[in-house]
């Protein structure tokens, strides 16, 4: 057994433990605001490449107001146990319906009915979004970020047709989608044994998707076509021949930049390095690889279906994640919701907005928690 992220790497007021027989894991969680039994509970789902501490920040603002907060390590990521390592892996436990199951029974083990709302970051938001579609009546609101939830899939339907791979690499300058990269046996190796050392890897990576990095502005895309998804920076569409290493070296912040970057510290990084270091990011790149081989059948059950409790969108204006899928936000704000309360985006804030601009996201989540 993995102990528990050490104290001393937390802030106070939050502690780290294992919750057991979680759907078949050990769930290394995150928690603020577990003194009193009678707290409503915040259930916080990280993206990719993320952990549970991916929520430091907010977690004890959100229990200073009154919840109990509770962030686990998600099934391959961190801590958590139980879930098979490698490529060569049965792919259903990493599927939405899957990984809404883990929230489900973490909650249960919890001893909790319900929990006030579901947050989901990143690839975390649509594993939130399904937590709401799938059970409403134990997510009783949803807060996704920085991911837009476009809506249920149609009975026959893939989440990225291969046609726009294809396409992509037929450009003049040829090209390749993320999601297919993360999706090949190569992409964990080449990130976890990056040239430039793991921890330049990701300082690259997360200083790229900020909204400290210069070239992250964002607008909306005309089409689901590659000339338009080649409009995106390359960490998203990224030239044919490269991978995520290659790509995000040259977004490398300067040492100025690092210092003065006061939402990962050095001392923070480390965190997320040594996690990485010891898992590598096979565990969360089957979630993408779960995302495009056609064989979505559990989601399908709901297609038409919408998310009908109270939900909000929380994003960082200098976010791509938002134009990424185009008109994505539109449906969400639109079909996918029968009680959307709104859309919040956060000036300066890129991606990472919940470590970025913490404040402004414990703001628009207790706004709307308190009109609901």
């Amino acid at each position: 057994m993995i102990e528990p992220l050490s104290a001393a790497l937390l802030p106070p007021g939050v502690r780290a433990r294992h919750v057991h027989n979680v759907n078949g894991l050990s769930m290394h969680v995150l928690e603020a605001g577990y003194e009193d039994s009678g707290r409503p509970m915040l259930l916080l789902l990280h993206g990719f490449p993320e952990l549970a501490y991916s929520w430091r920040h907010v977690m004890p603002a959100l229990a200073a107001a009154g919840y109990h907060v509770v962030a686990p390590d998600q099934r391959g990521f961190g801590r958590t146990t139980g879930w098979p390592p490698g490529y060569d892996v049965d792919l259903d436990p990493f599927r939405m319906i899957g990984l809404a199951t883990d929230a489900l029974a973490l909650v249960d083990a919890l001893g909790r009915r319900e929990v006030a709302a579901v947050v989901g970051h990143d690839f975390g938001s649509p594993v939130a979004a399904w937590c709401a579609i799938a059970r409403p009546d134990v997510f009783r609101a949803a807060v996704l970020m920085s991911a837009p939830f476009p809506g249920t899939p149609r009975l026959a339907a893939t989440a990225v047709p291969d046609e726009i791979h294809r396409q992509l690499a037929a450009l003049p300058r040829p090209r390749k989608h993320y999601v297919g990269y993360y999706a090949t046996r190569d992409a964990d190796a080449d990130m976890h044994a990056a040239p430039q050392g793991l921890s330049a890897f990701l300082r690259a990576y997360y200083h790229a998707k900020s909204g400290d990095w210069a070239g992250n502005v964002p607008f909306p895309l005309a089409a689901w076509t590659a000339a338009e998804l080649a409009r995106m920076p390359t960490y998203y569409i990224m030239d044919a021949a490269a991978g995520m290493a290659a790509t995000v070296a040259p977004m490398m912040p300067s040492p100025v930049e690092i210092a003065a970057c006061q939402w990962l510290t050095d001392a923070e990084l480390a965190v997320y390095t040594g996690e990485y270091v010891r898992t590598g990011f096979q565990g969360g790149l089957n979630w993408y690889r779960a995302t495009i081989d056609g064989r979505n059948l559990g989601e399908r059950l709901f297609a038409g279906r919408r998310i009908d409790v109270p939900c909000i969108f929380i994003a960082g204006a200098r976010d791509w994640g938002i134009h990424q899928r185009p008109a994505a936000l539109a449906a969400m704000e639109g079909r996918a919701c029968s009680n959307y309360r709104g859309t919040v985006l956060v000036e300066g804030a890129g991606h990472w907005v919940q470590q970025e601009r913490p404040d402004d996201v414990v703001r628009a989540i207790l706004g709307f928690m308190a009109a609901v």
